[in-house]
C-alpha cells in the first residue's frame, strides 16, 4: 500500500542542496523510513538522478552493523562517491545507532559522527538525509551532534487527509476508525479490531516504554505508565505537574515525587509521544506559565494506554485538531481572553478559553473544537471567547457533523471536521 505524504515530500525536496544535514525525526513506526527510502527515493529517480548516485544504508539491518562505526561508515561512503562533480544523495536510516550511548548521554561530548558528515558536506556535491527515532535522537541531539548544520524535519503519524484515501471507508467510518486507532501507517494493513488493538498495545509496552527506559535509565516503569494514563485520561484538560502529583497521591500511588513527574513529562515530550500547549493571554500578549494542556501524538496510542475503554469523541476530536495544526506547520497555544462582567452586582474578571491559537509567521487563527452545536445556547457558549477578541484574525468553530461551511453575524466561521481536515486551504475558506 502506497500512502502519499506530499507535504513531507515537498519539505524534503525544498531542502535539496541547502548544505545542511537533513534529519528526519518522529516516533517509531510513523513512516520516516518509507518517506525517505520509497517516496523521496522514487522522486529522485523520476527526476533524473541515477540510481547509483543514491546511496542508501539502513543501520538497523544486521548486515550493515559494521557501518555503525563512524570510521567504517565514512570509508564506505567515500568509496561509493566516485565523482567530485556529479551530485550524490546519501540516505542513512536509524542514524542514532552510529552514535555511542556515552555520546548520546553527554551533551558536551565530541560526537565522532560529526566528522563523517563534515567530510561529506565539504565535497559540496553530496546531500545527506538521515532518520532517527525521537526517543533515541532528540532535537537537542541534532543541535549537539551536527553543530548547527542539522536541518530537522519532524514527521507525525498520518494526518486524516493522508489516512482517508487509503482507508477504503466512508468518511464517517474512516473518521471513527481514525479516532479509535490513530494514524500509524501499519494500522491500515491490519484487518481486525483485535489486531489493531494488539499492535498499538505492543508498541507502547515493547518499544516506546523500553526506548525511554534505555535512554533515561527509568526504573519505575509502573509510575511512568501510570503517568501516561493520567495524561491520556485528561487530554484537552488543563493540567500541570502539581495537579498530576495530587492525582497520584489521591490514588494512593507512592514513590512518584513532583520532581520525578516533571522529569517523566520531559522524557515523554522529548520522545515525541506527547506535546504541550501553553496558555497565551490574547489581550495581554503574554504567556501564562501554568497550567498547560497535553495532547497525544497519536490517538490510537492514547487509547491503547487506556485499554480502549475511554472513547470520548469530544476530547479525541480536539486532539486531532491540535495534531493537524502541528502537521500544517503551526505553533499552537491555548488562548485566554480576560473579560470584565457583572456578577452579583460587582464587576469581576473572567477568563474565557479559546481551544487553539495557531500561529505561522504573520498568520494567526483562533479555533474552537465543538463536537456538536444543537442550539443557540451552545453556539453562544462556543463563540463567547472568540467574539471578545478585538483583532482581525480569523475565528473558526470546527464541528463534528457534516454541516456546510457558513459564517454567522459575529463574523465567526463554522465548518465541519471533514472540511477542516480534508482541505489543505480550509483555514482560509
Amino acid at each position: 500500500m502506497i500512502i502519499q505524504r506530499d507535504l513531507y515530500l515537498k519539505r524534503l525536496i525544498s531542502r535539496i542542496g541547502n548544505g545542511m544535514i537533513k534529519v528526519i525525526t518522529g516516533v517509531r513506526r510513523c513512516g520516516k523510513s518509507f518517506l525517505l527510502f520509497e517516496l523521496f527515493y522514487h522522486y529522485l529517480l523520476e527526476h533524473g538522478t541515477p540510481a547509483d548516485h543514491i546511496i542508501t544504508l539502513a543501520l538497523d539491518d544486521i548486515e550493515n552493523e559494521a557501518y555503525r562505526d563512524p570510521h567504517a561508515l565514512y570509508a564506505y561512503l567515500k568509496e561509493r562517491i566516485q565523482s567530485s562533480s556529479a551530485h550524490y544523495f546519501v540516505f542513512l536510516d536509524e542514524i542514532q545507532l552510529a552514535i555511542s550511548k556515552e555520546e548520546l548521554k553527554q551533551s558536551d561530548t565530541d560526537v565522532a559522527l560529526y566528522g563523517v558528515f563534515n567530510g561529506l558536506l565539504r565535497r559540496r556535491n553530496v546531500d545527506v538525509y538521515v532518520t532517527g527515532s525521537n526517543s533515541k535522537l532528540l532535537a537537542t541531539d541534532v543541535l549537539t551532534t551536527f553543530r548547527g548544520r542539522g536541518d530537522q524535519i519532524h514527521v507525525l503519524p498520518l494526518s486524516f487527509s493522508e489516512y482517508f484515501p487509503a482507508a477504503g471507508l466512508s468518511k464517517p467510518d474512516a473518521w471513527t476508525a481514525y479516532l479509535q486507532y490513530g494514524g500509524l501507517p501499519h494500522i491500515l494493513s491490519l484487518n481486525s479490531d483485535e489486531q489493531k488493538m494488539q499492535y498499538l498495545t505492543t508498541l507502547n509496552q515493547e518499544i516506546y516504554f523500553k526506548d525511554i527506559q534505555e535512554r533515561y535509565g527509568v526504573t519505575n516503569l509502573d509510575g511512568m505508565e501510570e503517568l501516561m494514563r493520567v495524561i491520556a485520561s485528561s487530554v484537552g484538560s488543563l493540567s500541570n505537574p502539581q495537579r498530576i502529583s495530587n492525582t497520584f497521591a489521591s490514588a494512593g500511588m507512592k514513590g512518584i515525587s513532583l520532581p520525578t513527574i516533571q522529569a517523566y513529562l520531559s522524557y515523554l515530550k522529548d520522545a515525541g509521544l506527547i506535546s504541550e500547549a501553553e496558555r497565551y493571554d490574547v489581550k495581554g500578549r503574554k504567556y501564562i506559565s501554568t497550567p498547560v494542556k497535553y495532547y497525544y501524538t497519536d490517538t490510537g496510542l492514547r487509547n491503547a494506554l487506556l485499554g480502549f475503554r475511554q472513547f470520548e469523541q469530544t476530547h479525541l476530536m480536539e486532539n486531532v485538531i491540535y495534531n493537524e495544526l502541528r502537521y500544517r506547520g503551526f505553533s499552537v497555544d491555548v488562548g485566554v481572553v480576560p473579560v470584565r462582567v457583572m456578577e452579583n452586582g460587582k464587576r469581576v474578571t473572567k477568563r474565557l478559553e479559546i481551544d487553539f491559537v495557531a500561529n505561522q509567521g504573520s498568520r494567526r487563527y483562533y479555533l474552537q473544537s465543538a463536537y456538536a452545536i444543537p442550539d443557540m445556547e451552545k453556539m453562544n457558549q462556543e463563540q463567547a471567547s472568540l467574539i471578545h477578541v478585538s483583532d482581525s484574525f480569523k475565528k473558526i468553530i470546527i464541528t463534528g457533523d457534516h454541516a456546510p461551511l457558513w459564517r454567522n453575524e459575529q463574523g465567526v466561521t463554522i465548518m465541519s471536521i471533514y472540511d477542516f481536515l480534508l482541505n489543505p486551504d480550509s483555514l482560509d475558506l
